[in-house]
């Protein structure tokens, strides 16, 4: 069995860095076993890269709330042009956050699941919790 091996002492002092680093080599096994792949990571900071827009976060907030809406109902819920929440929608979509259904000439929308919902939920309660929400 490994043992831990103490590397040495942090030279600058940082909050950010045990004094002393000790290796536990099967800890290190174990979490790599579990760790999301660099693909993976990297679709996950993906969605967070689309939702980081405070208009598409918005709009992915108003459909958790409203239900399924149209374009325009959108719209004149947060006070932005049609123009400008059929490009917002359009990215969401095409990152599998939001589905659109069509019924005649209209266009709804709506999460793609549960799983939006709760990951914006969560990040919201998360928020509050931690009074970063002002």
């Amino acid at each position: 069995m490994d043992t831990p091996r103490i590397c040495g002492r942090d030279e600058l002092g940082e909050l950010d860095r045990c004094d002393v680093i000790v290796v536990d080599p099967q800890r290190v096994r174990d979490v790599r076993a579990r760790l999301a792949s660099t693909a993976e990571a990297a679709a996950i900071a993906g969605v967070f890269s689309v939702l980081a827009d405070p208009s598409r976060c918005r709009l992915v907030m108003a459909l958790i709330e409203g239900g399924e809406l149209c374009v325009c109902d959108l719209a004149a819920t947060l006070g932005m042009t049609e123009s400008n929440v059929s490009h917002h929608l359009r990215l969401l979509r095409d990152n599998g956050i939001v589905k659109g259904r069509r019924q005649g000439k209209m266009v709804f929308y709506s999460p793609d699941d549960e799983h939006v919902r709760r990951l914006l939920h969560l990040t919201r309660d998360h928020l509050r919790h931690g009074e970063l929400v002002p």
